[in-house]
């Protein structure tokens, strides 16, 4: 078991040492993290929790509705929420809190509140990324805006779907959180004419852009970047599968077309040229490994997508050479194997329906839809819980916010709310 969590750390470190917005402070600038692995650096965490769970150092008001996940940096909080319950209005708005104590330092409205679907479904989805004195944020209707860090104004905004001619492959609004890399912002418009662009994140104006024929459109996926022979590559999944684009040209290197599903939500995950890849509604998880020839790449299967290895929108977790999620969003975890897709565990926790999430010093944070958030052993051996409790006003909607480890603490956004807990 030593040998197992000497593995974990490593791996992390070197993951994140690939970030383009690597937080060598342990901040969480983004969706996932810096490295968008869902995996912290803190080290020194509690192993198990007393009853009640961890130590609540503060709850902050205020933020509104939605399931936007904090992103910290340079001692700032930053996420969306609509309704907010310190507003006068319904709109939609990016708020800024200090890290020290959840005290608001601004907010900044970015436009009407997203109200399709069902009540459950509507609000803030995307996470904010935070990059340097700057934070974009992308809102369900598919406008992405940049603001000030400092005080919340805005430098410019662009909408994905009237200028890039945009569209999403389901009807529930656009979840993902912005990459930036060097001077550039990619991001998934979706549809064939522009289904990922690059753009100056200072001016906004665009660099590149990438076709797929026949795409159906965005999904919920966030770009992580791999490096097959040494050949960096842009890696999403959209309603039509996953895909690989050239960052210096925009050119689709390859794609890997799935069978139409209700949606495709989980970020992909990168592995040296293996990139794995899953959806919920029966879908389920795919691997493929990419091989580098000169500029192109090409992609072998490894595997195909295995209703096994299905994750709805809870997101999976990779610690050495083993996959952690939710089976679907059954509220089971499962543990598998990533080369070879066996399922070596899965069982049920504390909480009940869709989990997300994170992990850190050797351990997994499952965070469920009614409101539970556990702590289980990273162990591919066997499913051990060994902590949990239950958020103060969790129930009326679904906890589908992801939990965010940094710094030493854990935070969870709730309706209007945002608790930080001690792990120390």
């Amino acid at each position: 078991m030593q040998r197992f969590f000497q593995r974990f750390t490593l791996a992390t470190l070197v993951v994140s040492l690939s970030s383009p917005l690597f937080a060598a402070d342990g901040d969480w600038p983004t969706f996932r993290g810096s490295d968008r692995t869902g995996i912290a650096p803190d080290q020194g965490l509690l192993t198990q929790w007393p009853e009640g769970g961890p130590q609540l150092a503060w709850t902050a008001s205020g933020i509104g509705k939605g399931y936007s996940s904090p992103a910290i940096s340079q001692g700032k909080i930053f996420t969306m929420g609509d309704g907010l319950s310190t507003a006068q209005d319904p709109d939609e708005y990016l708020i800024c809190l200090a890290l020290a104590d959840g005290k608001e330092l601004w907010r900044s409205k970015l436009g009407p509140a997203w109200t399709q679907g069902q009540p459950s479904w509507q609000s803030s989805r995307s996470t904010p990324t935070i990059d340097g004195d700057s934070v974009y944020a992308l809102t369900a209707d598919g406008v992405l805006v940049k603001l000030s860090t400092k005080d919340g104004a805005e430098a410019w905004r662009k909408n994905l779907k009237e200028e890039f001619g945009g569209k999403k492959a389901d009807g529930w609004g656009y979840s993902e959180s912005v990459l930036i890399d060097g001077d550039h912002l990619i991001c998934t418009p979706g549809g064939e004419a522009n289904t990922m662009v690059a753009l100056n994140k200072n001016s906004g104006e665009l660099i590149w852009s990438c076709q797929r024929s026949e795409d159906r459109g965005a999904g919920h996926a966030s770009i992580v970047i791999s490096h097959p022979g040494g050949k960096k590559v842009y890696v999403t999944t959209t309603g039509t599968g996953a895909m690989g684009v050239d960052p210096e040209t925009g050119t689709l290197l390859w794609d890997y077309e799935i069978v139409r599903t209700t949606a495709v939500i989980p970020t992909p995950i990168v592995k040296g040229d293996l990139v794995f890849f899953t959806a919920g509604y029966g879908t389920g998880g795919a691997l493929v490994r990419q091989t580098r020839n000169g500029d192109a790449v090409t992609i072998e299967e490894i595997y195909p997508c295995d209703p096994q290895l299905q994750n709805k929108h809870g997101g999976v977790i990779l610690i050495g050479d083993h996959l952690y999620g939710d089976s679907g969003d059954s509220g089971t975890p499962f543990c598998a194997n990533m080369e070879t897709g066996e399922v070596l565990w899965k069982s049920r926790g504390s909480g009940k329906k869709s989990a997300c999430v994170a992990a850190a010093d050797g351990h997994l944070y499952f965070r469920y839809q009614d409101g539970t958030m556990t702590l289980v052993k990273a162990n591919p051996e066997s499913f051990e819980e060994v902590g949990s409790f239950t958020e103060p006003g969790s129930g009326e909607r679904p906890s589908w916010a992801h939990p965010v480890i940094a710094h030493g603490k854990l935070y969870l956004r709730g309706d209007d709310t945002l608790h930080c807990y001690s792990l120390k």
